[in-house]
């Protein structure tokens, strides 16, 4: 008898020595350094942001052996040596135009914080929960699995094992700030070898880099058929947030960032089709550039259109900049424990990192303060005939509907 429980206890070491074996021939073993709870190692500038306390009401605890073991040996965070490590000595510059149209303002301001934060939260948290539960609202992948998710679907969840937190990035939701924020909390993007603190420092084209971030759609080559486990068991014990906004208002600023700007790439990609297809262009330029000196942009009217045209998804997916926010992050496979919008973004931030305990170490940056204002709807919308209207709600209605916005009647109305 005592023979045989050798045999399996060799047996069972010998198969996590295997499994530990694969995984770090799969993360490069020469420069891997597991970023644990515990961490094994850490950033040697500077003292590290706070991990979560023992007095969370999310303990990150395995709730099971298996849980357990998963998370001591597999928890790994951001490897250094898959991240750019580009040094830069200045700031993105604040008054460009790409900057003023997008909307910022980095103008300091303070939040103000409403003493019903709590109930609000409760409250978002509860019309996301009901109307995902409510067989009334009805919407393409609803009823799935998580299991079900393709790994392709899951790349705007970023991770953060440092603090315990997974942020599904909504674009032209402040999500440019919110990596910076990530960045600075799980400490993966070096500036002069030292991690940034100050998430303003951080440029914009590394914020917006796939290396910078680890997000779940790279867990399979990481952890192979382990990861679908690995992410249940971070999603079960990690404060999971997003930031949504309202979606009429979104698309509007969509199409004043990606085609009231000269971009090249969206400009091939986007604009020319739809000038072809729906402005009847035949000989259009080969760039932005050249198009935009001969007058030649493309409308709001022809954009409504794309979104609306049935071939569009026949060829590809929605561009995640106007892709509804329930294909982006799953609210109805996901518990999410914190809910923001932008149109309270002050106050829900400084919840926020209140929430993951770093909010005496790190700020969010400055406002970003709307200029695609909700109030601008019906003058985008007057020239667009209210079938089409009506068809983009239905488009977007369990955006509108799963994150409480109200549905404008204003304009789905004569």
């Amino acid at each position: 008898m005592t023979k045989a429980r050798l045999f399996r206890l060799w047996l069972v070491l010998g198969s996590v020595f295997m499994i530990l074996l694969i995984i770090v021939y799969w993360d490069s073993a020469g420069a891997a350094h597991f970023y644990l709870h515990t961490s094994f190692s850490r950033p040697q500038a500077g003292p590290p942001l706070p991990t979560p306390g023992p007095d969370r009401d999310r303990e990150l605890t395995a709730d099971s052996d298996v849980d357990e073991f998963l998370d001591k040996f597999l928890s790994a965070g951001v490897k250094q040596s898959d991240l750019p490590r580009k040094e830069t000595e200045q700031p993105p510059a604040p008054g460009s135009m790409e900057e003023s149209v997008r909307g910022y303002d980095w103008s300091p301001r303070d939040a103000r914080r409403s003493p019903d934060q709590g109930q609000q939260q409760a409250e978002r948290r509860s019309v996301l929960r009901g109307f995902c539960a409510n067989s009334s609202l009805a919407f393409p992948t609803k009823e799935r699995a998580f299991d079900d998710i393709p790994n392709s679907e899951l790349s705007h969840l970023i991770v953060d094992d440092r603090h315990g937190a997974i942020y599904c990035y909504v674009p032209k939701v402040a999500c440019t700030n919110w990596k910076r924020v990530m960045i600075v909390l799980s400490g993966s993007l070096l500036h002069r070898g030292v991690p940034y603190r100050d998430p303003l420092r951080i440029p914009r084209e590394h914020v917006h880099n796939a290396s910078a971030h680890l997000t779940f759609n790279k867990f399979w080559r990481r952890y192979g058929k382990l990861s679908r486990h690995l992410m249940k068991v971070k999603l079960k014990k990690y404060t999971k947030f997003l930031f949504v906004r309202d979606p009429f208002v979104r698309l509007i600023s969509a199409f004043r960032s990606k085609f009231e700007l000269e971009n090249e790439e969206f400009y091939r990609k986007f604009a020319v089709p739809m000038l072809r297809l729906y402005a009847n262009h035949t000989s259009l330029p080969a760039s932005a550039r050249e198009a935009f000196r001969a007058g030649l942009k493309v409308s709001f009217a022809n954009f409504i259109q794309y979104l609306l045209d049935p071939h569009t998804e026949k060829l590809a997916p929605f561009n995640e900049h106007w892709r509804q926010v329930y294909r982006l992050c799953h609210p109805c496979q996901i518990d999410y424990d914190f809910v923001g919008k932008l149109e309270t973004l002050d106050e829900d931030a400084a919840q926020l990192l209140q929430l993951l305990q770093v909010d005496r170490h790190l700020r969010f940056p400055p406002s970003y303060r709307n200029r695609t204002a909700s109030s601008w709807e019906e003058d985008w919308f007057s020239k667009i005939p209210l079938a089409w209207r009506q068809q983009l709600y239905k488009l977007y209605e369990a955006d509108f509907v799963l994150f409480g916005y109200p549905k404008p009647e204003n304009l789905l109305r004569d």
